[in-house]
């Protein structure tokens, strides 16, 4: 008999089986294993878009930092709302505004949109959130700092030369 190629050879109907088990059990607990990481996992931001007029929202940014404003950075508005209350945050090509100054362990309501181009929202730590900024809907997020610190925000969806200099931050103090 002369040697011919492996794939030529008759597979056993057991071997075929076991091929086929195997690869259901991988495919059952592929598909498990994501719907508990998607249910359970930190990465998954609750909240919701609603439709706004990117004017009209520019506007209720700048009646909010007006209302609270604390101080500057760096030529920015910081802004310290009283704990519960919503807090309002921009983008805008190559910034975030204004710096928002909370209080640790209390639960706010921040309100973000993008008022000219698509823009990425993205916070690393202490909170995982990756969020994309359309212009004209605006995201309305529950949200409790848990810890003290800097929340550092990044634009990661490019929007222009001078993209890599949008950055933002939210202080979080006890």
């Amino acid at each position: 008999m002369a040697p011919g190629a492996w794939w030529e050879e008759p597979v056993h109907p057991l071997e075929r089986a076991w091929v086929v088990i195997a690869s259901l059990i991988a495919v059952v607990f592929f598909s498990a294993m994501m719907l508990v990481w998607h249910a359970l996992g930190q990465q998954n931001v609750r909240g919701r878009a609603y439709r706004v007029d990117p004017k009209a929202y520019q506007a209720e940014v700048e009646r909010f930092v007006q209302q609270y404003k604390a101080g500057e950075e760096a030529g920015q508005p910081v802004v310290a709302p009283p704990p519960g209350s919503d807090v309002y945050m921009l983008a805008q090509r190559f910034r975030f505004y204004p710096i928002l100054r909370l209080k640790a362990g209390e639960r706010y309501v921040l309100h973000v949109a993008s008022i000219d181009y698509l823009h990425g929202f993205s916070i690393t730590q202490p909170h995982v959130w990756n969020l994309q900024l359309y212009p004209g809907y605006e995201w309305v997020i529950p949200f409790t700092p848990r810890e003290p610190g800097t929340y550092h925000m990044a634009c990661n969806d490019f929007c222009g030369v001078g993209h890599e200099m949008m950055l933002g931050k939210i202080v979080v103090e006890r």
